[in-house]
Formats: C-alpha cells, structure tokens, sequence
C-alpha cells in the first residue's frame, strides 16, 4: 500500500482517565473511527496533501487507517504540553518527503511548531545533497531551503495545552492520517 493523500489534524481531550483523554484528544481531532496503525516518516512521491475537512470525509468507520502521531498526556495541574507534526515536501513531486514529530512540556505551539518543521527540513535536505548550517535560525534555513529551489513546502500542526487545575488527565495529539483513496 503506498498512500495517494495526507491529511493533518490536531486535538485536545480531558477526563479522569488517561486512556478517556486519549479517545477525546481522537474526537476532537475527528480520526476516533478509526484503528489507528504509526508508522515512521516519508510522505510518498506524489501524495496530495488535502484540507482537514475533506480528508476525514474519506474515513470510514473501523478501517485500518495509517498514520505518523505525536501524542503526550499529564495530570498535572497548569502542566504545559505539546505535540506536533512537521512536514516537507520537495519539488520534484516524483520524489518522496519526509514528516517529523515532537511531542515536550514547558513549549509553546510555536516552538514546537518551528521545530518539528525544522526537523522535517533537515531530513529532507540530507536527502537531497543540500548545504545548511545548523547554527543559523530556522527562519534562515527555511528560507535557504526554499531558495534552493528543492524543497518547496514546509508547515506544522501542533497542539498544546495545560494540565486542568482539578487533576484531570489532559492529552494532546496531532497526527498527519495517511489515505489510500
């Protein structure tokens, strides 16, 4: 099976248990339905990224459905979290790119949104030959990637939050849900 689609989504769930949370984080990323199977990090050449709306329209419910996940949880009160996805697609569509995933406490969305990005700009780039220094800032590469010519899409999904103040168990996803269709 090589995956024709992408789809990203984020969400957020609490309840007293840590596995309820979970399901909620599912829900509220609207991928719930589904038997979700991780793999690792490669966008296949030619994969239609679609919007998060129109790609659950393609989920059915109880299918085996792949995806790359970042998932973290905690009970403590006012306990920041975070996960995220972080993509890179190259210009020769005919190529394959590379999907990264972080999950941390302590970082706001953004942080972890530029790392995870970051990342999957790295990895494609190791890929293609590319020069970069480590030491500049990712807004930098970023840009240097792109004036590459190489690397033409770069984003993230991230989700963060803080734990409930009564001790609830608050879990926070993001994934990037891979379709065959």
């Amino acid at each position: 099976m090589v995956p024709k689609k992408v789809f990203f989504t984020k969400g957020v769930g609490r309840h007293k248990h840590e596995l309820q949370s979970f399901e909620l984080a599912l829900r509220d990323a609207g991928i719930e339905k589904c038997n979700l199977v991780n793999v690792s990090s490669i966008v296949p050449p030619n994969c239609k990224i679609l919007a998060r709306e129109k790609g659950r329209d393609h989920l059915n419910p109880g299918e085996i459905t792949y995806c790359v996940m970042s998932r973290n949880s905690t009970n403590e009160p006012n306990r920041l979290l975070g996960a995220a996805i972080g993509v890179a697609i190259p210009k020769n569509r005919e190529s394959y790119g590379y999907i990264s995933e972080h999950h941390s406490y302590g970082e706001a969305c953004k942080k972890i949104g530029d790392y995870v990005e970051d990342l999957a700009a790295t990895m494609l780039a190791t890929t293609l030959g590319l020069d970069f220094d480590l030491d500049k800032a990712w807004d930098e590469r970023k840009q240097e990637y792109k004036m590459s010519g190489r690397i033409v899409q770069t984003r993230n999904i991230s989700q963060t939050a803080k734990g409930e103040k009564s001790s609830l168990w608050t879990t926070v996803i993001a994934a990037a849900v891979f379709l065959e269709e």
